[in-house]
């Protein structure tokens, strides 16, 4: 053995140099004697005693130990748990994460994007969470995470009220008053005598015919139905034009209409306090139902879609509503009915309700100075009250599961109903008021249930303006 000792003070401090070289390896024996010694040692030390140990250790190593101690330390320290662990565990601990985290973590290496782009139920939560509808048949594992990636650039446009554009339809004469919308298609019923059937999506006027005055409008492919100021009712062939039944009876306006083919009704409601049932095909008239005090503004044939006491799934129910109630009415192949039920938001007649009304089967909901109340249609029972943020009075356009659309005289909100938090706004003109509410309307509302990313496109709301336009929100196509 070799010792060279060398000692210097240049700052106060002394320095030992020790090499010690062997003239032959230990046997495996001693060696293992002599690690196990020297292991029970090193778990004495204190962490930095320990350090001091290891930066000795180092200090001595050559070109073969330190890369022997590279190699290793990079397996120790830096561990890939998603490579490391089975796909389901990996998954498991994702789901932990922040949707904006993972697409953070996407980022650290090709495999921790195809493992994390792949965690299905993980994207398919995160879209849920912006009001996403989710299809589970849907296969593709990578489809989910480009899902909500779309569904990111959507909710911030709709949250910078940069999701919808302007267009209008140029064409009548005189004040439009009646609106329907319908699969691509807005029928619009004017003062000039004249009903017209518009694409939206074009802005073309498909077919223009000549009417009485309308207070509202309905249609499908080949006929429209008008209620009129002129206290009646008439069907129309798109087609020809020509009149092909007209319902009288009414001593007030018709302010509301709806029909059903399939039961051959059409039901009708007017100032007169009253509704009518009619024979859609031969224009007779089968019944009067009264009870309204106020004019009755609205009527919806809807079917059943909930079991009840007094109806079943299937069965087709007519609601009517005044300015104060709403009243529940069965129909069906026997036309005599008396009413259900009649719902309110206040005893003593002091609050009004506003003239728009949705029906699903499932759910009763109108709107109010006092806020939204929707009914649950299986008990009658009042299921919510949403309250209208900053005392301000909305209107009710559409209400879906996840959405509601909403106006009041100067913009069009969108509200999420699972938080009550309105989450988009955008600008409306001055446009023509109506206290019967048949001058505005939403357009498409399957987004309301849920955007999917193909839903979020055409019609939103229209109005009728004072130079005799209408003015259409559209949706704008996503970025």
């Amino acid at each position: 053995m070799v010792c060279v000792s060398l000692e210097t003070r240049p700052l106060n401090s002394r320095v030992l140099f020790t090499r010690r070289s062997f003239h032959s390896p230990m046997e495996k024996k001693d060696f293992e004697a002599w690690l196990e010694n020297l292991s029970a040692s090193f778990y004495t030390l204190t962490d930095l005693q320990k350090n001091e140990t290891l930066d000795h250790l180092i200090s001595l190593s050559g070109a073969v130990q330190l890369r022997h101690l590279s190699n290793n330390l990079e397996t120790l320290l830096k561990r890939d748990f998603l490579r490391l662990l089975p796909l389901e565990l990996s998954f498991y601990l994702l789901k932990w994460l922040d949707p904006q985290t993972l697409l953070t973590c996407c980022l650290v290496s090709k495999q921790w994007n195809k493992v994390i782009s792949a965690c299905t139920e993980v994207w398919q939560m995160a879209c849920r969470n912006l009001g996403w509808q989710i299809d589970e048949t849907v296969q593709d594992t990578l489809h989910w995470k480009k899902v909500y990636l779309r569904a990111v650039v959507r909710m911030k446009q709709l949250e910078d009220h940069e999701a919808f554009q302007t267009a209008s339809l140029i064409g009548h004469s005189a004040r439009v008053y009646a609106l329907y919308y319908k699969d691509g298609l807005l029928c619009t019923g004017s003062d000039d005598l004249s009903a017209k059937l518009w694409d939206v999506s074009t802005g073309q006027c498909i077919y223009g015919i000549q009417t009485h005055t309308c207070a509202a409008v309905t249609f499908d492919e080949q006929k429209l139905v008008t209620g009129s100021f002129d206290n009646t009712v008439a069907c129309w062939d798109w087609s020809t034009g020509a009149k092909t039944q007209h319902f009288r009876g009414h001593t007030g306006a018709v302010f509301s209409v709806d029909y059903n083919d399939e039961l051959d009704l059409l039901v009708s409601g007017s100032a007169d306090n009253t509704v009518k049932i009619w024979a859609l095909s031969s224009g007779t008239c089968l019944n009067t139902l009264t009870g309204h005090t106020e004019w009755v503004t609205k009527v919806v044939l809807q079917k059943c879609e909930v079991e009840s006491i007094v109806h079943s799934p299937g069965d087709f129910i007519l609601l009517s509503a005044d300015k104060y109630e709403i009243k529940i009415w069965p129909i069906g192949r026997e036309i005599n009915c008396k009413c259900l039920k009649t719902l309110y938001v206040s005893d003593d007649r002091s609050i009004c309700l506003q003239p728009r009304l949705h029906f699903d089967g499932k759910y009763i909901v109108c709107s109010s100075a006092l806020g939204l109340y929707q009914w649950d249609f299986a008990s009658y029972e009042i299921q919510r009250i949403i309250k209208m943020p900053d005392s301000t009075n909305l209107s009710l356009l559409g209400f879906g599961d996840i959405f509601a659309l909403l106006f009041d005289n100067h913009n069009l909100y969108i509200m999420d109903l699972r938080t009550e938090k309105l989450i988009s706004r955008w600008p409306l003109p001055e446009y023509r008021k109506s206290k019967r509410g048949s001058s505005f309307l939403a357009g498409e509302i399957a987004w309301l249930n849920g955007l999917d990313g193909m839903n979020d496109i055409g019609l939103v709301f229209a109005t009728s303006m004072p130079d005799h336009s209408i003015h259409l929100v559209l949706w704008k196509e996503n970025g």
